[in-house]
């Protein structure tokens, strides 16, 4: 009498794996084919957006996807490059404090404020999450990508945020903001804004003209720096009591001795 135990069966293959292992050695080759080829796209995307973000670190960008969403809906772009140098402190103190307090201490996700955003857009609709994109995640999304709240977009708007946090300075990114920032139908720059909505240089504008440009950001078409409603005023007048009482260390990492 043969008292050995039975032999445990094998775990039969699913899914992919059972195709492969059943398949001929083609149909083997093609798998192995296809996962190597979607590798290598998205290690070649990779490197191309690299060699993106290490050119514009240097580079002034002469266009931004959104100028260019613009431009085929017909609409005429007025945009003037100014350097963070040649901007007043103000509109930089004003913007940090109305779209991204944290700008100089987080890594490109503010973790806090995403998670806060995402309760809240669970309450009030997806309109909410746009407080959870930090000033660098603008950059990317403005300068890069297409218009959209779509899933896929917010994914590659943190996956190319992280990298551009690498290689750029704070001081670049908020440079590059100003820049491409929309503060009006077509008008494109803390420059072309300044003389748009005050016959002024971004150089030379006040705390009050900062802060009703910079809440003016969310929705430029509706609140219009400037001829601003009660309610750009109001958030306004809030903006600049922030300017008033806020530390100069908020606003280093991108002023340094000009705060």
């Amino acid at each position: 009498m043969n008292d050995a135990w039975p032999p445990i069966p094998k775990p039969r293959p699913v899914g992919l794996r059972a195709i492969s292992v059943h398949a001929g050695p083609c149909a083997r080759l093609a798998l192995r084919s296809g996962t190597f080829w979607i590798v290598m796209a998205g290690a070649i995307a990779a490197l191309l957006v690299t060699a993106i973000l290490v050119l514009f670190r240097y580079v002034d960008p002469p266009v931004s996807a959104l100028m260019l969403t613009q431009r085929l809906s017909g609409i005429e772009i007025d945009k003037r490059w100014m350097p963070l140098s040649r901007v007043s402190p103000n509109i930089v103190r004003a913007v940090v404090l109305s779209e991204d307090n944290r700008f100089c201490d987080h890594w490109g996700i503010d973790v806090g404020e995403m998670r806060a955003a995402i309760d809240k857009a669970e309450r009030e609709g997806t309109d909410a999450l746009r407080g959870a994109s930090t000033i660098s995640q603008q950059v990317t999304k403005n300068l890069l990508l297409w218009p959209s709240r779509s899933p896929v977009r917010k994914l590659l708007e943190i996956a190319i945020t992280m990298p551009l946090e690498l290689i750029w300075p704070k001081s670049r990114i908020m440079e590059v903001y100003l820049n491409i920032a929309e503060w009006g139908p077509g008008i494109f720059g803390i420059e072309a804004a300044s003389r748009y909505h005050f016959n002024k240089p971004a150089s030379r504008l006040t705390q009050r003209e900062a802060a009703l440009l910079a809440v003016s950001l969310p929705n430029p078409f509706e609140r219009v720096a400037g001829a601003p409603g009660p309610g750009t005023q109001r958030l306004a007048t809030t903006i600049e009591r922030r300017m008033a009482v806020s530390s100069a260390a908020r606003f280093t990492c991108v002023l340094g001795g000009r705060s």
